[in-house]
C-alpha cells in the first residue's frame, strides 16, 4: 500500500499536538505539507514538526499534486468553505469536529466530497480506539443488563482566555460545538440509534462573546432510554462516561482525551464486583488516520462517513436551539 501523502491546513495546536504526530506515527500516511496564512508561521511550525513543505497559503497547499488529503483544524466557520475547495481539488478530507457550523453546511460538505469522489470524515479520533468496540461487546454480552442511560461529561476551564477562538459566536464557539460533541456522538455510537428530541440548559456569557459556556442536556433514545450530558470550558477538567444497566454498570474514567503513556482501561461493575478491563496503548489519532488512510487506498467504506457528520450536526443543531430558547426540541423540528 503507497503511502498516503497528507497537507495540514493551519497551524492550529490541536494539529501540532496531536494530529500531525498521529499521522507521522501511522503506518499508511506522511505529514507531506503544511500550510498558514503567512509563510514564516508556516515555516516555523514546518520546522518544529520535520515537515517537508510549507506554504503561506491554504490555496498554494491544495494546488500541490504530490498532497492525496488533507486535515483541516481551523475555525469552525471555515469548515465548510475549505472542505469543498479541498475537494474540488480532489484532496481526501479529515475535517476537525464539528464539522460545520450545522447540518444544512454539513450535507454541502458532504455532497461536494461524493461529488468530487474523496474521503470526507470528522475527526472524532476516540471512535478508532478499540476501547469502544469492547464495550459495545460488553453491553450486546448481556452483562450489564439491558441499558438503561448514560452520562457523559467534557468540562475544561480556559475563560480566562477571552481572546480564544472558541469564545467568538459568529466562528462557532461554544461548549457544545467544542466538546458536547464528544458525549454526543459516543451515545450516538454505543446505542447504534439516533436521539428523538434534545432539552438543554445553557450558561451563555456576555464576557465571552454570548457563546454558551457551559451546558447540561438530556438527548432521548428509544425505550426510554436517555443520555445526560455536561459539557463547559467554565469548569472543573472531566472527562467521563458512564453506561448503566439493569445489572450492571460500565465507568469510564477518560473517555474521550487519553493519557498518553498511560492505559486507559474501563471499569465493569456488576453484583459479583468491580473489575478492569485492560485496553491495548494506543495512539488514538494514529488510528484515525489509518483507518482512512486504508479506505483512501482501497475504496473501503469509513466506518463513520460524512452521513455521520449530518447526522450528529442534527443533534447538535437540536442542542443549540434548546439552549438558546429554552425548550424540549424534536430532532423532525431540527
Amino acid at each position: 500500500m503507497s503511502i498516503i501523502r497528507w497537507g495540514v491546513l493551519g497551524c492550529a495546536g490541536i494539529a501540532k499536538r496531536a494530529v500531525i504526530p498521529g499521522i507521522q506515527q501511522s503506518e499508511t500516511g506522511e505529514v507531506k505539507a503544511i500550510a498558514s496564512r503567512g509563510i514564516e508561521k508556516a515555516t516555523k511550525t514546518a520546522a518544529e514538526m520535520n515537515i517537508e513543505k510549507a506554504y503561506g497559503s491554504y490555496e498554494e497547499l491544495l494546488a500541490d499534486p504530490e498532497i492525496d488529503a488533507v486535515y483541516i483544524p481551523l475555525p469552525n466557520h471555515l469548515h465548510k468553505e475549505w472542505t469543498i475547495r479541498a475537494a474540488e481539488a480532489g484532496k481526501h478530507v479529515l475535517c476537525e469536529k464539528p464539522a460545520a457550523l450545522n447540518a444544512e453546511e454539513t450535507a454541502e460538505m458532504n455532497e461536494a466530497c461524493r461529488q468530487a469522489g474523496v474521503v470526507f470524515a470528522e475527526a472524532f479520533m476516540y471512535r478508532y480506539h478499540p476501547r469502544y468496540e469492547m464495550m459495545k461487546q460488553v453491553i450486546q454480552s448481556g452483562e450489564i443488563g439491558e441499558v438503561r442511560s448514560l452520562h457523559g461529561t467534557f468540562t475544561f476551564n480556559n475563560a480566562k482566555d477571552t481572546g480564544n477562538v472558541r469564545y467568538r459566536k459568529d466562528w462557532g464557539g461554544g461548549s457544545l460545538y467544542d466538546v458536547g460533541v464528544y458525549p454526543i456522538s459516543a451515545a450516538r455510537l454505543l446505542l447504534g440509534e439516533e436521539p428523538a428530541a434534545a432539552t438543554v440548559q445553557a450558561l451563555f456569557s456576555p464576557d465571552h462573546d454570548d457563546v454558551d459556556m457551559m451546558a447540561s442536556g438530556v438527548l432521548e433514545f428509544s425505550n426510554g432510554v436517555a443520555l445526560t450530558f455536561q459539557c463547559g470550558m467554565w469548569a472543573f477538567f472531566e472527562n467521563e462516561l458512564r453506561i448503566i444497566g439493569t445489572t450492571g454498570r460500565i465507568d469510564v474514567p477518560s473517555a474521550f482525551v487519553t493519557n498518553e503513556n498511560e492505559q486507559d482501561h474501563f471499569f465493569v461493575t456488576t453484583e459479583n464486583g468491580r473489575k478492569e478491563v485492560e485496553v491495548p496503548l494506543l495512539n488514538q489519532y494514529a488510528l484515525q488516520a489509518d483507518v482512512i488512510g486504508r479506505s483512501i487506498r482501497t475504496g473501503d467504506p469509513l466506518p463513520f462517513n460524512g452521513e455521520d457528520a449530518e447526522l450528529n450536526m442534527r443533534v447538535l443543531d437540536a442542542c443549540l436551539a434548546s439552549a438558546r430558547n429554552k425548550q424540549r426540541i424534536e430532532l423532525e423540528e431540527a
